[in-house]
Formats: C-alpha cells, sequence, structure tokens
C-alpha cells in the first residue's frame, strides 16, 4: 500500500473541495493544517508547495509514474484525483469535457464572486476602521444572485449538476452550502436547495466537511484580518 496523500488544509470552501474528494474517493490521507488567520500561507515551506500562497495543497506520494508530485488550485487537484482514480469524472470524453465545463465555471465564477460577498458583507463592515460599501455589497451580491440563479436552471430535472454526481458538485457545494453569509435568498433557487440537500446527504461530503471543524472562526482579530486579506511579497 503507498503512502498516504499529503493534504495541506484549512477548514474553507476551498479546502472543503479536496477533503470532500479524498473522502469520496476514498483515498488514504494526512492533514497538514495551514492557519491562514495565523499566516501560515506565507511560510516559505508552504510557499514551496503552492506558490500562490493558497491553499488547499497537496503532495501525492505515488504520482504519476510512481513518482511523488505536488500540487495547488483546488480546481487542478480535483482533475487530477479525478483521473488518478477513474471516479466522478463521467464515462466518456463527452463526459469529461461537460463536467470541466462547470468546474470552470465554479472557479472563474462562483468561488470569486462568493469569496468576494463574504468579504464585503461580512468581514469588512468588522475591520477596523469599519469598511461598508454599499457598491461592494450590492454588485457581488447582486452577481452571486445571477451566478445561483444559472446553477438553479441547469439544476431543472437534474439531480447533479452533470450526468452523475462529479468534482463539478465537488467544487460547487462548499460555497453554494453558505448561501446565507452570502446574503442569498435560498427561496429563489429550489433546484438549488433539493441539490445541496441530496449533496448534504452523501457521507463523504459530511466527513469533508467536518474536517477541523472546531478551528474554523470568525477571524474577526486584527492580526488575522491582515493575514487573511492582505498580500505580501
Amino acid at each position: 500500500m503507498s503512502d498516504p496523500i499529503q493534504l495541506y488544509f484549512w477548514p474553507t470552501p476551498n479546502g472543503w473541495k479536496i477533503s470532500i474528494a479524498l473522502n469520496e474517493m476514498g483515498l488514504p490521507f494526512e492533514v497538514n493544517l495551514v492557519d491562514i488567520s495565523k499566516g501560515d500561507q506565507f511560510k516559505p515551506e508552504f510557499l514551496k508547495l503552492s506558490p500562490n500562497n493558497r491553499m488547499p495543497a497537496i503532495i501525492d506520494p505515488d504520482g504519476p509514474d510512481g513518482a511523488p508530485i505536488t500540487l495547488f488550485e483546488s480546481g487542478a487537484i480535483l482533475q487530477y484525483l479525478a483521473r488518478k482514480t477513474g471516479l466522478f469524472y463521467g464515462n466518456s470524453e463527452r463526459d469529461r469535457i461537460e463536467i470541466d465545463q462547470w468546474l470552470m465555471w465554479q472557479m472563474g465564477g462562483v468561488g470569486p464572486m462568493a469569496g468576494q460577498a463574504h468579504h464585503f458583507l461580512k468581514y469588512a463592515p468588522n475591520m477596523e476602521p469599519p469598511q461598508v460599501l454599499p457598491y461592494a455589497q450590492g454588485r457581488y451580491r447582486a452577481e452571486v444572485a445571477r451566478l445561483y440563479g444559472v446553477l438553479d436552471r441547469r439544476l431543472a430535472g437534474r439531480e447533479f449538476i452533470c450526468r452523475e454526481y462529479s468534482i463539478a458538485d465537488m467544487a460547487v457545494w462548499p460555497w453554494a452550502s453558505l448561501w446565507e453569509g452570502q446574503q442569498q435568498n435560498l427561496s429563489e433557487f429550489p433546484n438549488m436547495a433539493a441539490w445541496l440537500e441530496r449533496c448534504s446527504a452523501r457521507k463523504g461530503v459530511q466527513q469533508g466537511r467536518a474536517l477541523a471543524s472546531e478551528k474554523r472562526g470568525d477571524n474577526s482579530g486584527k492580526q488575522a484580518q491582515s493575514n487573511l486579506f492582505k498580500t505580501r511579497d
């Protein structure tokens, strides 16, 4: 049996994507916590794994040709794990193309826009001094609503985003599950609401979401916000 995958993780939506995938795929892994509120993402040893100072990242000791491989960027990690296991990536090239489209939709749309909504609606008003920016709040709240409208229409008559449960669902669910913090009205998206419930009932999703959940805080301290929201050279 090969050594476990090393997961560099903190309990955030992007981290949950990979903890969910590893549990769904039944891959053995060990957790290395990257406390982003304390600035662990800027440490030199982590930057060697993830030069963009973002988690998650993984090291797979059993990579291509049996050699270890390091990956950062949650979407790329999902694709890699799906190819490695042959799971949750469809059964044909057409399936994979469809899954990739929705994975990229999440990476380029839902994640960034929901992240900005969280920032301006939840965190910025609690900064020192408070940053209450109605234009930014309205813009990102509305853009998240638009994206969830796209998702809701896609899910009409479907159980999952693509033909079957896939890495596309694993990518979108963590962000969409936080709809309240994005100030969304779930009653406007009934298909999405039902999909959230279906995904939430999966054991792998529950296990991935629960990982290090006790570490998830409000990040209200000045130093934590500096580490989370400011960049470093």
